[in-house]
């Protein structure tokens, strides 16, 4: 069954360029399908018009009949005075009408009316309204905010009080109680941390409905759409696969399509050589050699169907990597934190050394922010001490990015922050950030979130720096954007603390995770393939119930273990069960370079990948010497 069919479709904001350039594909129940483009592609004016906020130039939209849509992009409007609470049951509203009318009905048979017609309608929306949860609300409420991290207080907070991503979290409540059919997202989980946005991909695996999402989360994508279409000048192009398939497939048509326009520029090489020397015969006094000048050419005009392949500009900038010498890169002790009677963290002692990259994690709200600014020196701790290396010169890329100057444009505030470059240096330099044209000479308080981080890393780029600390990197970067930032990453060698809900950024980078919860940091020494694993594991110990063993008499009682040295010694059992499995994941790894001796790339990748699980073995034994000490083993 056809959910959503577009065909023809048409759209532009201004005279002579559209923005959606006829638009066809088509849309079944049920499916999963993720909407890509880059940004101002047209991709969030697609929504509106499908969900009827906006209007189109030319052609047809057609959504099921009877099919409810649901949007989640702009934050509705609600009267003033209404708290989250009253906004998550907005999504009752069916119910509520149901509910008012079967209260009336109940009031007229209490009085007396036997009318067989009034107690057949109380029996019908009795029915309905069971059918449709009625009875179950509060259970649906419940369920949605423990799974999107919306706590009882903040329940009963004003809806305008919140902050944006706030309000997101809860619209994205109400949507799914709602119960429609299809389910439109854009961008879902910009404003999600690691918690919520692991629920929100198990609630639309299992959701019956038809979902398309608009995301550049692409672990988000990889594991919820099974189609992509995208929005390519204008028009659709369809991938029948999640994000990885898509990438591939991607480059492999791109590919297929140079080989093709190189193979019709070497024939068309080849005639125009032919046709040039049948019109010197011509010219010569071969009359007949004319004719089959011009017909040649003609035939070469026809072949010039296959324009160029193109693809995005990539942009190609580098952090400046100040060298470093010394083992101690940051140092806390004891730090903590309160606003309030609001306490975030308490004894937090942590040290960072020289090239390690450490991923800071937690639900939203637990500090992770607060603590960075701390140790930019923007905010100060209730207690303890922060001390980093005599040598470290530290660059931050804040959540929130601010301007000093925010009426000036691009190449003013790129002057004013690099003291003696020129306006064609700061011109060729945002160049390079993909700032090109009329845009350089826009005030930075109108360029959009992405734009403003581009802005602020392209600054930071030409310094010279051992520590980078960036808070929420990939926030509202579109895809490509967010590869140039991994790329840039990637080739800078020295210190890295970052926080971020990304996976995807996460799991390439980080060698080391912080978990913020419960007002203190848990260190793992580890990538985060290998954190995930341990807190499965973690989960699966804490569900487990213990099996009775009978007591056996000894003849002397072992003086019984405290606390800490039992949690040190599950700890253990983790660690050498870790240890074993990246023991195996070597042995199988030096198996593979031996039968890929031949081949250069595939045994280059090959001992990259060693070399990462050798980094991580010997964190593994360092951590199990640590733990064995502390289990008084």
């Amino acid at each position: 069954m056809i959910e959503i069919q577009v065909n023809g479709l048409v759209k532009s904001f201004e005279v002579g360029h559209n923005v959606l350039d006829g638009l066809t594909f088509q849309i079944d129940q049920g499916e999963r399908v993720g909407l890509l483009g880059k940004n101002g592609a047209g991709k969030s004016t697609l929504f509106k018009i499908l969900t009827g906020e906006l209007d189109y130039d030319e052609g047809s939209v057609t959504i099921g009949q009877g099919r409810r849509m649901g949007l989640i992009s702009q934050i509705p409007v609600y009267p003033a005075g209404y708290t989250v609470e009253d906004v998550l049951r907005t999504a009752f509203s069916r119910l509520q009408t149901l509910a008012e009318e079967m209260e009336s009905l109940a009031e007229r048979m209490a009085a007396g009316d036997s009318d067989p017609a009034v107690l057949r309608r109380y029996g019908k929306l009795s029915e309905k309204f069971e059918a449709f949860g009625g009875y179950d609300t509060d259970v649906a409420v419940n369920k949605i905010a423990n799974g999107l991290s919306i706590s009882q207080e903040m329940r009963s907070q004003l809806f305008d009080s919140l902050s944006g991503g706030e309000k997101t979290r809860v619209n994205l409540g109400r949507l799914i109680l709602e119960d429609t059919d299809i389910l439109l997202l854009d961008e879902p989980t910009n404003h999600l941390d690691l918690h919520a946005t692991e629920w929100l991909e198990e609630y639309i695996r299992g959701f019956k409905g038809t979902v398309v999402v608009i995301s550049h989360d692409r672990y988000f994508l990889d594991r919820i759409v099974t189609r992509v279409i995208e929005v390519l000048d204008g028009k659709a192009e369809f991938y029948s696969g999640n994000y990885s398939f898509y990438a591939v497939e991607k480059e492999r048509r791109y590919q297929e399509r140079m080989k093709q326009y190189q193979k019709e520029q070497a024939k068309i090489q080849q005639l125009e050589k032919a046709a040039e020397q049948l019109r010197l015969w011509a010219f010569q006094g071969m009359d007949k050699t004319y004719r089959r000048a011009i017909s040649m050419e003609k035939r070469i005009e026809r072949m010039r169907t296959t324009s160029k392949p193109t693809k995005a500009k990539k942009m190609d900038a580098r952090f400046s990597t100040a060298e470093f010498h010394g083992d101690e890169v940051l140092a806390l002790r004891n730090i903590a934190k309160s606003y309030g009677d609001k306490h975030l963290f308490d004894g937090i002692t942590l040290k960072i050394e020289g090239g390690e990259r450490i991923a800071l994690i937690g639900d939203n709200g637990t500090g992770k922010s607060t603590l960075i600014k701390m140790i930019m020196g923007e905010l100060y701790p209730d207690d303890g001490r922060i001390r980093t290396g005599p040598q470290v010169k530290a660059a931050y890329l804040p959540q929130i990015i601010h301007f000093d100057h925010p009426d000036w444009n691009l190449v003013e505030n790129m002057m004013a922050a690099k003291k003696g470059l020129s306006a064609q240096s700061a011109r060729n330099r945002l160049a390079a950030y993909d700032f090109a044209g009329e845009d350089v000479f826009k005030p930075v308080s109108v360029l959009s979130g992405g734009e403003q981080s581009r802005l602020r890393l392209c600054m930071l780029m030409d310094d010279e720096i051992n520590f980078l600390i960036l808070d929420e990197p990939t926030n509202h970067l579109d895809i490509a954007s967010r590869e140039w930032i991994e790329e840039a990453v990637e080739a800078y060698d020295g210190t890295l603390l970052f926080v971020s809900h990304d996976r995807y950024f996460i799991n390439r980078f980080a060698t080391r995770i912080w978990e913020l919860a419960d007002g203190t940091i848990t260190d793992y020494p580890m990538g985060f393939a290998q954190y995930r694993q341990v807190k499965a594991q973690e989960e699966a110990n804490k569900e487990e119930i213990p099996k009775p063993v009978k007591e056996k008499a000894v003849t002397e009682r072992p003086r019984p273990a405290n606390r800490a040295q039992q949690a040190a010694r599950r700890q253990l059992t983790i660690c050498e069960r870790d240890i074993a499995k990246t023991e195996e994941r070597m042995a199988a790894l030096d198996a593979d370079m031996e039968a890929a001796a031949c081949d250069y790339e595939k045994l280059n990748e090959l001992m990259k990948e060693k070399e990462a699980a050798q980094a991580e073995l010997d964190a593994l034994y360092e951590k199990w010497e640590a733990l064995s000490l502390e289990a008084g083993e």
